[in-house]
């Protein structure tokens, strides 16, 4: 069980506390405090320790700044890794350092005192500069040598522009500012800094427990994602490989992250997070297991202390694995045939995100040397799959629901054999008549689920580009219900009267009437400028062959779609 202890401490108390040494990780983010931050930090230390200037308006027994939270863990070197104050105790560190290189050679407790904060102390209690209360190690971070520098030496030059010394040296300014116009004052600052600054450390034995109440507190910032520590630990793999292993490391994460922004994007979580979470699946069906608890990202990789992500094939897996879903995004035509790149689009409206997980494994699973599928089976798969999903999206499965199936087919999904489903077959004419009495309201996912595989499994129907949104339309409008009610009103949200539609096509609400949605999606003329009409070719069908749009159209289109969908079923053997 994890421990948890949070008390007040002064600067000086957290610095100089027995056996302390912090820790700034490898999957942190690096140093990003600019002179901004460090100019505000200064004039509010400066306000509190002199009070509208005044040295004597200072309340030492009473007075407190506080400085915010230090969230930690103690790992298994003894060292207090840092998951949340990284920046503020920096910055602490080179405003001390800077004090401390003021006051010269000259002897005097506060410097003392500062020296305690920042270095370890000798046998003769006299600091060796060779050490520091802070370490940082951040994966990638170009400027940890001139951090050390001005540790160890209190210098920094105008060459260095890493943003510790853009700080450092304005301390030193401001510093030597206000020592020249107040020096009787000078060594009252930082002693008031030590004293009556205030920071609460939060301390725990357990990286996740470290992490979860870094997620709880931290409404503000961006919390450390599950990505940032694989990363880590494939620096410090790729690290002992040698320099120019590291540095293609660095260069192809970046290769990495920038496909994985362009492509994912995921409900929770980063879209390298994504990446991960569909290389999970794979590695699951290649263990064996059929347990579908859900496993989260993290707890999964950090088994065997993220023996996975120490090994390269790992790395290289996840690269092979992102190119693809490039590949498939941009419909690369010479990799993907029409009627796959056809069946992926659909599955993109799936109302589970489980689709891409299991079409990761697929390809993990089954690609040739040459990273390729073999067609035939790929769309049979992606029929299957698109099958299921819609009809566990019509009985309103949950998500632990729609996991179980996949679980039990890991190894027919990994091996690219047929898919059975035997246990999962729904009763024909039970399942039809829970789509009649199924409300597909806009709010429901699989509404529009359906209306996708409607419309684009017409292979005359040509896929939108890549960045067109589509909305769902009423055809017969919402609005011409109030005025020309329909003898039930509860089919105005029937798949039969929904189609998708474009989102630039804004029809305007008072454009109700059929005649006046007609020229929408057919395309009209304003002035000498031409409107473009919808690229659904059955609503340009709809408007092209008919004069309305009635309650007798809605139904028979609804019957039209329920009765295809039904077909598409059995044709993938899931009714019974």
């Amino acid at each position: 069980m994890s421990s948890l202890n949070i008390e007040r401490k002064s600067v000086q108390e957290v610095f100089t506390k027995r056996g302390v040494k912090f820790l700034i990780p490898d999957y942190q983010r690096p140093y990003s405090w600019t002179i901004d931050h460090c100019e505000t930090l200064w004039e509010d230390l400066k306000e509190f320790s002199f009070p509208n200037g005044d040295a004597e308006s200072f309340d030492a027994d009473k007075d407190e700044y506080f400085l915010g939270t230090i969230l930690t863990f103690g790992n298994a070197y003894s060292q207090n890794e840092v998951i949340d104050g990284q920046q503020r105790l920096i910055t602490l560190l080179l405003l001390l350092r800077a004090f401390y290189q003021a006051f010269g050679e000259t002897k005097h407790r506060v410097r003392d005192r500062i020296a305690e904060c920042i270095w370890r102390m000798d046998k003769d209690d006299n600091p060796d500069f060779s050490t520091c209360k802070i370490t940082s190690e951040i994966a990638t971070e170009e400027n940890n040598a001139e951090f050390k520098k001005i540790i160890f030496t209190g210098e920094s030059t105008k060459e260095d522009k890493s943003n510790y010394a853009e700080n450092y040296r304005f301390f030193q300014k401001k510093i030597d500012e206000f020592k020249f116009f107040t020096p009787d004052n000078f060594s009252i600052f930082p002693k008031r800094i030590l004293d009556n600054c205030i920071l609460l450390p939060i301390e725990t034995n357990s990286q996740s427990t470290a992490l979860r109440i870094f997620t709880t507190l931290n409404d503000r910032g961006m919390p450390l994602s599950d990505s940032d520590i694989f990363k880590a630990q494939f620096y410090k793999f790729y690290q002992r490989q040698g320099k120019s292993e590291k540095e293609n490391f660095v260069s192809r994460w970046k290769d990495l992250e920038r496909l994985c922004n362009k492509n994912f994007r995921p409900r929770t979580g980063t879209p390298l997070d994504d990446l991960f979470m569909r290389y999970m699946y794979y590695l699951l069906a290649r263990s064996g297991t059929k347990n579908d608890t859900f496993q989260g990202l993290r707890p999964y990789y950090e088994k065997n202390n993220y023996a996975v992500l120490q090994d390269a094939k790992t790395f290289e897996d996840l690269m092979t694995l992102a190119n693809f879903w490039d590949d498939v995004i941009n419909r690369d035509t010479e990799r993907f045939s029409e009627r796959v790149l056809r069946q992926i689009y659909i599955l993109s409206y799936a109302p589970y995100n489980i689709w891409a997980y299991m079409v990761s494994l697929y390809f993990m699973g089954n690609r040739d040397s040459q990273n390729m599928l073999s067609d035939e089976k790929f769309y049979k798969f992606l029929n299957k799959i698109t099958a299921l999903i819609w009809m566990f999206g019509v009985i309103n499965a949950g998500v632990q629901s729609i996991r179980r199936p996949f679980f039990l087919e890991f190894a027919n999904i990994l091996h690219g054999k047929e898919l059975i489903f035997k246990d999962y077959r729904q009763d024909e004419k039970i399942f039809f008549e829970k789509m009649r009495e199924m409300n597909f309201s806009n709010s429901r996912r699989i509404t529009r689920s359906m209306l996708a595989w409607w419309t684009f499994k017409d292979t005359a129907q040509n896929l939108p580009p890549i960045d067109t949104r589509l909305e769902i339309e009423h055809i017969y409008a919402v609005r011409r219900n109030d005025f020309s009610p329909l003898n039930d009103e509860r089919n105005l949200e029937l798949l039969g009267n929904k189609a998708l539609l474009e989102k630039r096509i804004n029809i305007r609400a008072s454009d109700y009437r059929f005649e006046d949605k007609k020229k929408y999606y057919l395309g009209y003329t304003k002035g000498r400028q031409e409107i473009k009409g919808t690229m659904i070719r059955e609503l340009r069908q709809i408007a092209s062959t008919k004069a309305d749009f009635t309650e007798y159209d809605i139904l028979e289109r609804n019957e039209k779609i329920f009765s295809a969908f039904m077909e598409f079923l059995a044709q993938n053997n899931l009714l019974r």
